[in-house]
């Protein structure tokens, strides 16, 4: 793939980001996914051409982020289908893949209920192969759509609660083009702000131990010419403190029936600071991602990273030949870690969620069901 300049000119939009795209290739199918773990340093493609590779491309979070991943199971789905694999089969391993991210089991849902429905009317193998890919194609235009949506109504609730403009975001993890179909979650919001002129600066947690925010949020941020700054994520209170943050925007990887959000590791604190300090703490995500069977914060299954991703440092082409990832040790050999991959904040620390059907605040239960509600009767053409 070739290298896009860090930063664009202004009034100049960069090229979109070729995420993740389905290709014909001499060999067969393949799902081609834009590699995220060797980011910033280089924009590598990884080619999966069967499930249990794509399961190691989202175990390793080479793909990531919570539309992304449903996309991406939709994709697999399809791609079993295609290549003539057991797709009941291919589907468990793919919804297994990643515990916290519910978009994911609803992508591979999605694909593996329309290849199944199209069997079951009769349909060859072949026919209900094509009928899974245009479900996750299907899939993947709505997420963009959506993430179009969640930002205008992201900027309409900056607007009233940030009147004078000159917002000053901070945001956590990534939220991006790098987990959606289109330009993000939360990212997506705090770009609009960028493009009206009315965003001050983004403020960009590094987002330990995997640095999504030191390595893709400032990697976007640099693409789009956004006004931003890197902070190790200890030194966001010090930003509150000095007054220096206007509002939160976060994106979601699961939020439960009672608006509780699982987010990346670390999201809670910022909503405890956020609640003292007296500032919104904004939630962005696609209705995909509430699960109104998961009743409460509580209910929601964390996911448990390796502990070496806490005590080593893995980064791509370091001392390694030929370019593989090299690590640096962190910490004393046979150190225990503990890595959480998410963190959960409940709902009375949200001052809003934003979905592409609309925004719920205060966040109730109730709210959130009845925005679910409203979705389910919406087609997207």
């Amino acid at each position: 793939m070739a290298d896009q300049d860090a930063q664009s000119p202004v009034g100049i939009e960069p090229p979109a980001l070729p995420v993740l795209r389905w290709d014909e290739l001499v060999e067969g199918p393949a799902l081609v996914l834009l590699d995220q773990t060797r980011l910033p340093a280089e924009e590598a493609e990884l080619v999966c051409t069967d499930v249990p590779a794509l399961v190691r491309a989202i175990r390793t979070l080479a793909v990531r982020g919570a539309p992304l991943l449903g996309i991406a199971g939709a994709y697999g789905v399809a791609l079993a289908a295609a290549r003539g694999d057991d797709v009941a089969e291919a589907a468990g391993l793919l919804e297994r893949a990643r515990p916290t991210a519910v978009n994911l089991g609803y992508g591979v849902r999605r694909a593996a209920g329309a290849y199944r429905a199209a069997a079951e009317k009769g349909a060859e193998p072949e026919r209900a192969a094509e009928v899974a890919l245009a479900e996750a194609r299907a899939l993947h235009r709505e997420d963009a759509e959506a993430s179009g949506r969640m930002a205008r109504y992201g900027l309409a609730l900056l607007d009233e609660l940030l009147p004078d403009g000159g917002h000053q975001l901070l945001t956590h993890c990534n939220t991006g083009a790098l987990v959606s179909g289109g330009e993000g979650t939360a990212f997506a919001v705090a770009l609009g702000a960028h493009r009206q002129g009315r965003l001050s600066r983004l403020w960009v947690d590094e987002t330990r131990p995997l640095l999504q925010g030191a390595r893709l949020t400032a990697y976007e941020a640099a693409r789009t010419g956004m006004p931003y700054s890197l902070l190790t994520d200890n030194a966001a209170g010090s930003l509150f403190a000095a007054g220096e943050v206007d509002a939160v925007l976060i994106g979601a990887d699961r939020i439960a029936a009672d608006g509780s959000v699982a987010n990346k590791v670390g999201s809670y604190p910022l909503a405890v600071l956020a609640k003292y300090h007296h500032v919104p703490f904004i939630v962005v995500a696609p209705t995909t991602t509430v699960d109104l069977n998961t009743a409460d914060g509580a209910s929601i299954t964390v996911e448990q990273r390796p502990g070496s991703e806490v005590t080593e440092l893995t980064l791509p082409g370091v001392g390694v030949a030929g370019g593989d990832a090299g690590a640096v040790l962190m910490a004393p050999v046979g150190t225990l870690a503990y890595n959480p991959a998410f963190d959960v904040t409940p709902p009375e620390l949200v001052t809003a969620i934003v979905t592409e059907e609309g925004v719920v605040s205060p966040v109730t239960g109730v709210g959130l069901a009845e925005l679910c509600a409203r979705s389910s009767q919406v087609t997207i053409s």
